[in-house]
């Protein structure tokens, strides 16, 4: 999936304001500075379509981005609050947490799930409970290892095949990469994964180099 536009639609501080379920959606949920935000203006190609800060819990609210393809209708990515930031008062902390719960159990139009975890501390108890949470709805969820650049390569592979072992119980729904958007390893494989979940099963998606290959593939080759 290569964006061909995107652009700013909304944000929500309660459930209230969520604009109409009227696009498939993309969520994207991580810890607080996993880099949420660099990854998703890595995938538009718009350095500041999210905004980033170097203040870990700055992203306070639900954040809708309509995004076009080079082919295919239009999706809508979902930044989430992050969690688990420690400095934010409990207040806070709870109401961000009802938020994220409320998008993820009620939005119908919610297609996958990009679950960012930084590759350096993965797998955290805050991870796991965001993966055992979602992992029974049946939705795909697509895991990031980010900031893979600041791993030696044997490291980055070593946390890769240790991630994948660790969630390989869930089965083929849960798929697993490396990636760092300064470096920008891993966009490609992310582009086949989210093309995947917006073609019908069994139909025919692009791969990264144009070759037509069934949308089943491109999860899988995240695997």
């Amino acid at each position: 999936m290569r964006p061909r536009d995107a652009q700013f639609v909304i944000s929500a501080a309660a459930a209230s304001d969520f604009p109409p379920a009227d696009l498939p959606e993309i969520a994207f949920v991580g810890r607080s500075n996993v880099g949420k935000s660099s990854l998703i203006n890595a995938l538009v190609g718009h350095g500041s379509l999210a905004r980033t800060s170097r203040t870990p819990g700055r992203t306070r609210l639900v954040n809708w981005f309509r995004v076009v393809p080079e082919r295919g209708n239009a999706v809508n990515f979902v930044d989430l609050p992050g969690y688990g930031y420690a400095a934010v008062p409990e207040k806070i902390r709870r109401q961000w947490s009802g938020l994220i719960e409320t998008y993820l159990r009620t939005r119908e139009s919610l297609i996958g799930l990009v679950l960012i975890m930084d590759s350096r501390h993965p797998l955290t108890p805050l991870d796991l409970n965001m993966i055992d949470w979602f992992a029974p709805s049946g939705r795909p969820m697509h895991v990031l290892l980010t900031k893979s650049d600041k791993l030696s390569r044997g490291a980055a592979a070593a946390t890769l095949q240790e991630v994948r072992r660790a969630l390989e119980p869930l089965g083929p729904q849960v798929t697993v990469q490396l990636f760092s958007s300064l470096k920008k390893i891993g966009v490609e494989e992310v582009e086949r994964v989210i093309g995947g979940w917006l073609v019908p099963p069994g139909a025919a998606v692009e791969d990264a180099a144009g070759t037509p290959s069934a949308a089943g593939d491109a999860a899988a080759d995240a695997k």
